[in-house]
């Protein structure tokens, strides 16, 4: 059993991987509980998919692609508030507007440099954790400190405009400067786990480990722990899995932290389906509803 878990680190791209792994699960989980608490999870789709072109014109230009990303979301932030404000249009269509329109322009820009340029740009949709450079790692772990170090900065403030923005408001918090604040962690964090998930899966990690402590603690502070110590434990076990059984890591990923949802919606000592109190699998809605459906 020792063996099998010493095996992959003699290799240093597995090292480098589960380092980036162990941040990944650490920042997504710290983010993704304030889009949990918010009801946000929408946002957090809208801005990982609005990197997209942003990378793909730091390619085309020799910039830096991170750089890039982070640029796009930021853009996409502000065009997803623009139209709140200057329209009758809502918060979750702007959202849905601006992420089909960046995702869109992503996917051409990148079909274009890859029919003169022989680069597979694809791993930044689906995550390549196991092609990390160290510059890469580095590049990752400071964008990680920076995450935690305004989250603990400002950790008391984005708790009251998380919970009661119109207090926050009331109580003279810059409520608006906070709400870009959070927008832009949500970006540093979805440009910082670009190579381990991509894009794509990017939103599960952001929000499946928070869901998951959401179940089983009541305090934001309790669900930023718990949530971290879900999406490192994911991270790791997913790494363990793409490694011994040739799985994609990224997916693998995604599926432990899955795993580790269900098993909270079933048995949360609070929430849990099958913990609730008087809980009779005969007597329930849901056993009711299966039934009358395949009758």
């Amino acid at each position: 059993m020792l063996e099998s878990l010493i095996e992959p680190l003699q290799y240093s791209f597995m090292q480098r991987s589960l380092i980036i792994a162990i941040l990944v699960g650490l920042i997504c989980a710290v983010v993704g509980s304030y889009l949990m608490v918010q009801r946000l999870a929408l946002l957090g789709d809208a801005i990982s998919h609005s990197v997209l072109p942003g990378l793909a014109i730091a390619f085309i230009l020799g910039a830096n692609i991170f750089i890039g990303a982070f640029m796009a979301g930021v853009i996409s932030t502000m065009a997803i508030a623009f139209i709140k404000t200057r329209s009758p249009i809502k918060e979750d269509a702007a959202m849905g507007i601006v992420f089909s329109a960046f995702f869109a322009l992503g996917i051409t820009l990148i079909t274009i440099i890859q029919k003169s340029n022989k680069i597979d740009l694809n791993h930044f949709l689906f995550g390549n954790i196991l092609g990390v450079t160290f510059d890469e790692v580095w590049d990752t772990a400071i964008i990680a400190a920076i995450i935690l170090f305004v989250v603990g900065l400002l950790y008391k403030e984005l708790l009251f405009y998380t919970f009661d923005p119109l207090g926050a408001q009331a109580a003279g918090l810059p409520v608006n400067i906070l709400n870009f604040g959070l927008m832009l962690l949500i970006a540093l964090t979805i440009v910082a786990s670009m190579k381990a998930v991509g894009v794509i899966l990017v939103l599960a990690l952001l929000i499946t480990p928070g869901a998951t402590a959401y179940l089983l603690v009541k305090r934001l502070h309790q669900m930023m722990i718990l949530g971290a110590g879900i999406g490192i434990v994911s991270s790791i076990s997913g790494m363990y899995l793409s490694y011994f059984y040739n799985l994609p890591s990224g997916p693998a990923i995604v599926l432990v932290a899955s795993v580790f949802f269900i098993l909270a919606l079933l048995f949360s000592p609070n929430y849990g389906i099958f913990t609730q109190k008087n809980f009779n699998l005969g007597q329930s809605s849901l056993w009711r509803e299966l039934k009358q459906l395949f009758r």
